[in-house]
């Protein structure tokens, strides 16, 4: 366990927060319970976040974006491994005393001893209207899904995979060209916003959770992405990979190869017509590639070792690339 801050150092507020998160998606709600923590007479007093890690082209080890907020804030920045078997970080959230832990993506699976910690448990950011959706990529399985609405659900923790009782929920439509960065970025906004209304609400005890029985919809389970995820299978419908362009950016990436080198597809759109499952057709909106049901109309790419570019400046460099086939 990595310790940046003193601990040590408290003002001993009326109500004592821990926040736990790691990605991009999670630093709105740190900045808004720590942005409110005079109106509203809290602190947060320790962050927890994922160890360092590389990253990028060079694999530079890089600090997560709730570190690099947290110690521009002074605030205490916690970077531990595991949680489950690391006495000390245990030993120092029992000595933190929380009355409430609060999760935004952190990465790491609370064990029951510290869902019990807090007097008032662990509050959880969940990117996705529960029970739907449950599990580590809500959010790129919304789209791929291609539902047209999702939102978000805060969430008192227990130790099931999102499995707890909810607070609140409010939802978010699912725009035409959005991706998994863009649409994030609106819920990772809109769950701040909703997070800090309703937590004073639990904490004076003036709420009660509602049990996920007794909301709209089925239970559903989104698993972890992997890379491999990106893969296009051009056996697929042109709509079904459109989808995959806008579920993995900016992560992994919707992909195929072309001359065995790694192509990726950032932008496209399913228009009608018939070819070849891989085949690189002209239309008269430009180049697309025949799937297993339309053809999909490419916008943007990027070959290897390049950087992304839109369709017309790649065939710039590459005029024998229309009537060639991409994949295995």
């Amino acid at each position: 366990m990595q310790l940046w801050y003193n601990l040590g150092m408290e003002t001993h507020a009326a109500t004592r927060l821990v926040f736990m998160g790691t990605p991009e998606f999670a630093v709105p709600t740190l900045r808004a319970l720590h942005e409110a923590r005079a109106p509203q007479g809290w602190q947060v007093a320790a962050v927890l976040t994922q160890p360092d890690r590389p990253a990028g082209r060079g694999n530079k080890v890089s600090a997560s974006p709730v570190k690099e907020y947290a110690l521009t804030q002074g605030l205490p920045v916690l970077q531990p491994s595991t949680l489950r078997k690391d006495p000390a970080v245990l030993a120092t959230l029992t000595d933190l005393a929380p009355d409430v832990i609060v999760v935004a993506a952190y990465g790491l699976i609370l064990p029951k001893r510290v869902l019990t910690i807090p007097r008032r448990g662990c509050i959880n950011v969940h990117a996705s209207l529960l029970p739907a959706y449950r599990g580590a990529s809500p959010i790129t399985a919304a789209i791929l899904d291609g539902q047209s609405e999702t939102g978000v659900s805060i969430m008192v923790m227990d130790a099931g995979l999102d499995t707890g009782p909810v607070l609140t929920q409010a939802r978010q439509p699912i725009r035409a060209a959005d991706t998994t960065a863009t649409l994030s970025a609106r819920l990772a906004e809109q769950g701040a916003h909703e997070l800090t209304t309703v937590l004073p609400h639990w904490l004076d005890g003036t709420i009660e959770p509602t049990p996920q029985t007794e909301l709209p919809g089925e239970p559903s389970l989104c698993h972890q992405i992997a890379k491999e995820d990106g893969q296009i299978d051009w056996q697929r419908p042109a709509v079904v990979i459109e989808r995959m362009t806008r579920a993995y950016t900016p992560w992994p990436s919707a992909y195929t190869t072309w001359r065995g080198d790694l192509f990726k597809i950032w932008q496209a759109a399913a228009v009608p017509g018939a070819a070849e499952p891989g085949r690189v057709v002209a239309t008269p909106q430009g180049p697309a590639v025949g799937t297993g049901a339309g053809l999909l109309l490419l916008h943007t790419v990027q070959p290897a070792g390049k950087r992304s570019m839109d369709i017309r400046s790649f065939l710039n460099g590459a005029v024998e690339f229309v009537g060639n086939s991409l994949g295995g």
